[in-house]
């Protein structure tokens, strides 16, 4: 088929390439804008430009699509079969949506209508839930609220971001490229959303990574995950505010200590234990500013954690 593909991230990267290795034509990559970074305000292409750079793939990066004609019009003269979106990170216009002769299809990581919105892989992984997957949707106008054409589940277990991230992806361009030999062959069937079951994942900020130890070992372990690589669930650790990063750490049971949420209240030769809401934390991987992630075994030979320090 004839496709517009639009897409930012490392997630669209992968199901872009699976689009290219099935030999699908892909008139046009739309993507954000590139991004000015480090000292040397080196420009920075998104992970979707590199490849359709690396594949000679004409290339389109507007500001707004919606009002822009000049991109709309460029879009109805490719005359494409289809869009494919995934995370592209701009809200389309029915006029946009329309073009293709089958429409557009989003390729969206989550069990719709669950997680809807920006981030709907680290809500997953906050929320506890024993599984997610990738939902691909007829789109319309809404935030992710198109009619439903296939779905892959995907168990969680104790993956973290970056792991869940990569196993989705993958899932993700495999279900997309069965879907659309259905819509192709006109074997697709459209279901429609339950939108009382809807739940909705926003964006993440950096200060979402700040742990509160008044909440539950558990429901901290899921933030961890969550977080890692970014923007990391952290909490301050003495008078100068600096910030302790937990990369690893496992929950465990405890009878309520004589001690406060956040505090210290064992240390070993390998792992410190701090007390929360419900249960404890025991961490086995942490960051200091101005160093790498380590073993807290090996940030131990060089400094010490006290019993009874309180992390805020």
């Amino acid at each position: 088929m004839r496709i517009v593909f639009m897409g930012t991230p490392e997630f669209a990267k992968v199901v872009l390439q699976g689009l290219i290795d099935r030999g699908h034509e892909i008139v046009l990559v739309v993507t954000q804008p590139d991004k000015m970074k480090g000292r040397g305000n080196k420009i920075q292409y998104s992970a979707v430009k590199e490849v359709a750079v690396r594949h000679k793939i004409a290339v389109s990066q507007p500001e707004k699509v919606r009002g822009d004609n000049v991109f709309i019009e460029g879009l109805k003269a490719l005359k494409p079969d289809i869009s494919v979106v995934a995370a592209y990170g701009q809200i389309l216009p029915k006029e946009v949506l329309d073009i293709p002769k089958y429409g557009s299809v989003n390729v969206h990581a989550s069990l719709l209508p669950e997680l809807r919105g920006a981030s709907p892989i680290q809500h997953a992984i906050l929320l506890g839930m024993e599984e997610t997957g990738v939902t691909i949707m007829k789109m319309d106008e809404g935030l992710d609220t198109g009619d439903m054409i296939s779905k892959v589940r995907v168990p969680i277990g104790n993956m973290n971001f970056e792991e869940l991230h990569d196993r989705l992806a993958s899932e993700g361009r495999d279900l997309l490229l069965r879907t659309l030999d259905d819509i192709e062959e006109g074997k697709a069937v459209y279901e429609k959303q339950d939108d009382e079951r809807s739940s909705y994942a926003p964006l993440i900020k950096k200060q979402d990574g700040h742990i509160d130890f008044n909440n539950s070992a558990k429901s901290i372990v899921c933030r961890i995950r969550a977080f890692d690589p970014w923007p990391g669930a952290y909490a301050i650790y003495n008078e100068k505010g600096d910030l302790m990063k937990f990369w690893k750490a496992e929950s465990v049971d405890i009878s309520r200590a004589e001690a406060v949420s956040g505090e210290i209240i064992s240390v070993d030769s390998n792992s410190f234990t701090v007390l929360c809401g419900k249960g404890a934390l025991r961490v086995t991987e942490i960051q200091v500013p101005g160093k790498k992630r380590c073993p807290v075994e090996d940030y131990l030979r060089g400094n010490s954690l006290e019993k009874g320090l309180i992390f805020k």
